[in-house]
């Protein structure tokens, strides 16, 4: 008798526990199931909102790009001139870097959607 109340005991907690463990299973499994899908959700998402987040990128975000950084470059060579007639040493590198990647973003929508697809 004993042993038999035993074994209810043991039931009783180690089937709920089974439950979850086979549900587990069974979501990761559908889960991995689905994986061969995500790709083409991926595209057929990027083929519908094309046109839209070229229009949004080479309307708003490059020009906001290229008004911070020609902010930046002409500040930059005005500090950097301040600079050389205060000591007489022109240096040119942060100017140089900020006007790379000026051009840089200036130029980047003529490229960048044939890199991308």
């Amino acid at each position: 008798m004993r042993n038999e109340n035993c074994f209810r005991k043991r039931m009783k907690v180690l089937l709920p526990v089974f439950l979850v463990l086979t549900a587990a299973v069974c979501l990761c499994a559908v889960h991995a199931a689905a994986q061969g899908n995500v790709a083409s959700a991926i595209e057929s998402t990027w083929s519908s909102a094309r046109t839209q987040i070229k229009q949004v990128v080479n309307n708003v975000v490059f020009p906001a790009l290229d008004l911070i950084l020609a902010v930046l470059f002409f500040a930059k060579v005005g500090l950097s001139y301040m600079d050389y007639r205060r000591s007489g040493h022109m240096d040119f590198t942060a100017p140089a870097i900020l006007f790379a990647t000026l051009l840089f973003t200036l130029t980047a929508p003529a490229y960048l959607w044939s890199i991308i697809g």
